[in-house]
């Protein structure tokens, strides 16, 4: 639905995006001026799933604190008491600094791996609602399934998936983990 034919009065509104990065204008004003209109429910959907890794091949997303998806994820292994992972992952990142590019896998794939996406979803949806707003707000993501369906026999999904087309694209991802744990707000390439 497009936002100029969004009208109140409507019990749950539907808007799509075509990705969520950081959150942060869907946070301080889309879902703010939607709850205005009086909706029960918003119900965003994301043409695109979630973005958990770096892009290092010409996009500029190059920190992992910055995508919601990831924040979401640490969130919920704090949550979950398993802030070990966390740990480990840090401890190989590091690890494989002094390891030739073609044997250094993308250790950041733990984080997500103990969550399915629509854990990560449900997080992602508290983490994105405004305090003071009064519409239950659901996001929702294309799935990466749905993607390659939708999108046969391309594979530039690295940043959805983890899966880097060169070894390189892992040691920026885990050098961007390594920045996160450390606090350096900087980029990994």
């Amino acid at each position: 639905i497009p936002y100029g034919s969004l009208r109140s009065g409507i019990d749950t509104h539907v808007v799509i995006d075509d990705s969520i990065v950081r959150g942060t204008t869907m946070k301080e004003s889309i879902l703010r001026i939607l709850d205005r209109l009086g909706p029960k429910r918003i119900v965003l959907a994301s043409s695109a799933p979630q973005i958990r890794y770096p892009d290092c091949y010409g996009i500029d997303m190059a920190k992992l604190g910055d995508f919601v998806a990831f924040r979401a994820a640490i969130d919920l292994l704090k949550e979950s008491h398993q802030t070990h992972i966390i740990d480990d992952v840090y401890r190989r990142c590091r690890e494989s600094l002094n390891v030739n590019d073609r044997n250094v896998p993308n250790h950041v794939k733990a984080i997500f791996k103990p969550f399915d996406a629509d854990t990560i979803s449900a997080k992602i949806s508290q983490l994105l609602s405004p305090v003071g707003i009064n519409a239950e707000v659901t996001i929702v993501f294309q799935t990466i399934e749905g993607l390659h369906d939708s999108c046969p026999n391309h594979t530039g999904d690295w940043y959805f998936t983890g899966d880097y087309p060169t070894p390189g694209g892992n040691r920026v991802c885990n050098k961007s983990f390594i920045n996160f744990v450390e606090g350096r707000n900087e980029r990994a390439y």
